[in-house]
């Protein structure tokens, strides 16, 4: 389901205002593109307008590719890519990788050194990247883009800062894959607070105590206590992580006494975390498997209406809504507002980057040019909108000034859209939902433009450690397993902190807190 929605662009206004200071996550912004409903870039030329009898078209540029794939495999003749090759001029050769398997699959091609010509990397800060990247694997691309000059849409229609978080060891190896910084949202069932006389949560605290009314009290009707308050996927709880641990104040730098910036897993703050989904545990609120679930059955198990409370994408909400309204037609689901908690408010703001883009070293430099400027052409709210919505009579309709896929869109303009280009920056990506009516969206946007400005930046999706890259996978399992442990009553909480405690005591934890400290400073200064 999750690929067969695809997300909102930036069709309707001017991209939200980002209220974070320089050197935390800039200020650059794309244009606006107003209220274009014919999505089309604007170096292609009328029908009617001959190109000059001296111009020789350029040959495509075929490009070898390896991304992960969150939908079907795409049918590269169809509609839509039939379209996207034309208008770019290229030949894309791509090879769609499951997103679950995503990551071990890029870590066999690293491994193997048979890399393709472009290769996404789903995280800039993975260890096999960072160590194939000072082997010498991918190109430097610093020396080509210069001042930009040559690429003023890879500059412009960046987020302010995120070239500078492309760089390791101050040279720029990775196009951004640029990413909304509002994105995900503790979704609620509405119809069940309100069933149950239950006010919308101001606090972590009230979010608590309605999860645990709501699971006591049957809320779907079927006689049985078999509702899940909280649900999350993967290790503990995955996109849920964050916006809990920023109502913590785990998402603030935290650093040791000797000025080491100590990763958020590990901090107190984390520790409160774990102590609070403890409680939800022990109340029946927090899935009995937490741990074990997977995405898909998080996503089938929200959808069917088995849970009350799921931490994912805002654009998601209205889908999801229509899924259940299938078996529970009284459904409303809301994204809840800022929530305060004992170190701050409910809201992790997204990494302004998906992972990134980088060129294999055995590709020439001419070809590398030749990447870059698709790269160029295509970062640009023309080419980003096409990608969100297609052909205007193939792939949506107009209605109510709102472009609305058609059934060949929803199949074709999928997710995996956007997994070809770098996309503009912009605000509204994950928060608006193209199949909803225009009112709807126009009222979830105004409901989480708050997000920018009160949101948390999870620095570590930014910042990294050789050291840490070293030690972590040695001690990872174990950590995962003492936090498990910890919220399920298996060991105390004085044991678990102890446990972190002495994590952090060691050398090698303290030199990786220093090299955090160190490449968090090269890239957001003194801040604290």
């Amino acid at each position: 389901m999750a690929g067969r929605q695809k997300r909102w662009g930036g069709l309707m206004a001017s991209v939200l205002a980002v209220g974070l200071v320089a050197g935390c996550s800039g200020g650059g912004q794309p244009a606006a593109t107003g209220t274009n409903t014919n999505p089309k870039p604007a170096d292609q030329k009328p029908a009617d307008q001959k190109p000059a009898e001296a111009a020789k078209p350029a040959e495509p540029l075929k490009m070898q590719m390896m991304v992960p794939s969150f939908a079907d495999v795409p049918n590269m003749n169809d509609e839509y890519w039939s379209e996207w090759q034309k208008r770019t001029n290229s030949k894309l050769d791509v090879e769609w990788i499951p997103s679950g398997d995503y990551d071990t699959k890029f870590d066999l091609v690293l491994a193997s050194g048979n890399l393709p010509e472009v290769i996404v990397a789903q995280s800039t800060t993975r260890p096999t990247l960072i160590n194939a990247i000072k082997q010498g694997a991918f190109w430097d691309l610093s020396p080509i883009l210069g001042d930009f000059s040559k690429y003023p849409n890879l500059k412009k229609n960046s987020e302010g800062n995120v070239w500078n978080y492309m760089k390791v060891d101050g040279k720029i190896y990775g196009i951004p894959r640029n990413r909304p910084l509002i994105d995900l949202g503790i979704k609620m069932r509405k119809d069940w607070l309100d069933k149950l006389n239950i006010p919308i949560p101001k606090t972590m605290d009230e979010y608590a105590a309605a999860l645990k009314k709501i699971v006591d009290s049957d809320p779907d009707g079927n006689g049985k206590n078999d509702t899940i308050g909280l649900l999350g996927h993967g290790f503990l709880l995955a996109d849920g992580d964050g916006s809990l641990l920023a109502a913590f104040g785990g998402l603030d730098p935290q650093f040791d006494k000797d000025g080491g910036l100590i990763k958020e897993t590990m901090t107190p703050q984390y520790a409160d975390m774990v102590a609070w989904l403890r409680k939800l545990y022990a109340d029946g609120v927090l899935a009995k498997e937490f741990s074990a679930i997977k995405k898909t059955q998080a996503e089938e198990l929200f959808a069917t209406g088995k849970a009350a409370s799921y931490v994912r994408n805002i654009w998601r909400d209205y889908s999801w809504e229509q899924d259940i309204k299938k078996v529970q037609p009284g459904a409303n689901v809301i994204t809840l507002p800022p929530m305060k908690g004992p170190g701050g408010v409910s809201v992790q703001l997204a990494t302004p980057f998906f992972g990134a883009m980088y060129i294999s070293k055995k590709v020439p430099e001419a070809k590398v040019r030749q990447i870059l400027d698709y790269m160029e052409k295509t970062t640009t709210m023309e080419y980003t909108d096409f990608n969100y919505f297609g052909i205007e009579g193939v792939h949506h309709k107009v209605v109510d000034g709102q472009p609305v896929l058609t059934d060949l869109g929803v199949k074709q303009v999928t997710t995996n859209a956007n997994q070809v280009f770098a996309l503009a920056f912009n605000n509204k990506m994950k928060v608006m939902n193209p199949a909803a009516p225009k009112a709807y969206n126009d009222a979830k946007l105004k409901e989480t433009e708050v997000f920018a400005q009160v949101g948390k930046l999870n620095v570590f999706g930014i910042i990294s450690s050789d050291t840490w890259v070293n030690i972590w996978p040695k001690y990872e399992k174990d950590w995962q397993s003492m936090v498990t442990k910890a919220i399920v009553g298996q060991v105390s909480m004085d044991e678990y902190k102890a446990y972190v405690e002495k994590l952090n005591s060691s050398a090698d934890f303290k030199k990786a807190y220093q090299e955090f400290a160190k490449n968090y400073k090269e890239y957001f200064g003194d801040k604290k």
